[in-house]
């Protein structure tokens, strides 16, 4: 599962998945199986998720840091996937460039899972849709505003409404906008479930009767150097109220976490009866949990 893509037929049955294994923790493998979690950005949710998603599975997780390996430092990628295929049942990546994901995977044996890298974020997806299906009882139909920077948690909510045939919305400034290789697989995949996607440059516009409003960092991991330019870019995008009031009533608020609060977002939404954040964030437990048992059963 390399992206959002790769769950096209069965996105949603992973959703349901997640969502009993939620109510029943008697889930498990009749046998356990071992992760191997490579490492190349810190993280809270993914890699905690990922480690109680196993021990709750019957099975367990090992950490692995560039420091801890040899990977693409004196080993090449496809040999380090040659040996680990060896010696576990599934690999996550979470890495900087999304071709090392793919490397990996090419010389695999076993499933590997794209833990983040930086065009996609499948991962979240299952647990940002699952999140709605709690909330909302269905995907179809409804209309996501994305308000910031047209990065990988862009690029994968554009594949992820596509397929369950929900509308979105992404507002961003020029310059900005989500892959467009991306956005073209996103678009090719909606005209088969109806679901309409837009590209618009007034978070107004793309807020506009949304049943949910999702929003990002504006400056990602290994962009640091940008942090000044993209802020002054991003300026006019902030979730804030005045912006939310478009939203229709009843609207949900989501961001796949950590916030920068008082630039994306500001504290009264962020804290606010409408968000959703936290019950998102349990959910990526619960969600890796459907996503590891889909792939290993």
């Amino acid at each position: 599962m390399l992206s959002v893509a790769d769950m096209q037929n069965d996105l949603e049955d992973i959703i349901d998945l997640s969502i009993r294994l939620k109510k029943d923790r008697t889930i498990q493998f009749s046998e356990k199986k071992i992760l191997g979690m490579i490492f190349e950005k810190p993280s809270t949710r993914t890699r905690i998720s990922l480690e109680a998603a196993m021990e709750q599975l019957n099975g367990h997780a090992i950490y692995l840091s560039p420091k801890d390996m040899h990977l693409g430092d004196g080993e090449t990628i496809g040999d380090t996937a040659r040996v680990m295929s060896r010696f576990l049942d599934v690999i996550s990546y979470r890495a900087f460039d999304y071709r090392n994901v793919r490397e990996l995977a090419k010389y695999s044996t076993v499933p590997v899972l794209n833990a983040l890298d930086n065009r996609e974020h499948p991962m979240q997806i299952v647990a940002d849709f699952m999140t709605i299906m709690e909330k909302k009882h269905r995907l179809e139909g409804l209309k996501m505003a994305y308000i910031g920077d047209g990065n990988n948690m862009a690029n994968s909510l554009l594949i992820g409404a596509a397929i369950t045939g929900m509308d979105i919305s992404v507002a961003c400034p020029e310059h900005h906008d989500p892959d467009q290789d991306l956005l073209y697989r996103a678009r090719d995949i909606a005209l088969k479930t109806g679901s309409r996607i837009e590209i618009v440059r007034d978070p107004r516009t793309a807020v506009d009767s949304s049943d949910i409003v999702y929003t990002d960092v504006w400056v990602s991991m290994g962009e640091e150097s940008e942090r000044e330019k993209k802020e002054k870019a991003f300026k006019n995008f902030q979730v804030n109220e005045d912006l939310v009031d478009f939203a229709d009533r009843n609207y949900i608020f989501m961001h796949c976490l950590p916030a920068r609060r008082g630039l994306e977002v500001t504290d009264n939404v962020i804290d606010g009866i409408h968000s959703v954040v936290f019950d998102e964030a349990e959910n990526r437990l619960y969600s890796e949990k459907g996503v590891i048992y889909t792939v290993l059963s």
